[in-house]
């Protein structure tokens, strides 16, 4: 389903993913992009980052690929250190480094929320830490 997906779609946040869409190379023509849309940023869809890395490297105006997710859930954070789990669907557009953070579980958001979780609750997101009480992630 790559380039079927609307450009329009959230911008980073909620810190979990559960699947990669697409990769999208977006092009701005006041950087050095071919002027394809009236002078409006356009980006290209690829299925894989290495081809979106190529396209993006060897393009005037192009910019770094980003990853296309979806998130079956994910964690809000309206406030600093205040956050809330959210059970809506939404794709949002990620830088690809995010994606060095595991999947979510099913028990990656309860255990981020959990009140014995660490201090560091990214730990829990990185698949570094686990509180007590709460299955190991990926089981």
């Amino acid at each position: 389903m790559v380039g079927t997906y609307p450009s329009a779609a959230k911008a980073g946040g909620g810190y979990v993913w559960d699947a990669v869409l697409e990769y999208r190379v977006w092009c701005y023509p006041r950087s050095g992009a071919a002027d394809l849309c009236e002078g409006s940023d356009y980006y290209y869809p690829f299925s894989s980052y290495e081809e979106a890395a190529e396209f993006s490297a060897s393009t005037d105006g192009a910019q770094e690929p980003l990853a296309l997710v979806l998130q079956e859930e994910h964690i809000d954070e309206p406030e600093d250190g205040q956050y809330v789990h959210i059970t809506e669907q939404r794709v949002a557009e990620w830088p690809v480094q995010f994606l060095s953070r595991p999947r979510r579980t099913a028990s990656t958001i309860p255990a981020f929320l959990a009140p014995d979780a660490p201090t560091n609750r990214l730990d829990v997101i990185r698949g570094l830490a686990q509180p007590p009480g709460v299955p190991p992630l990926g089981a």
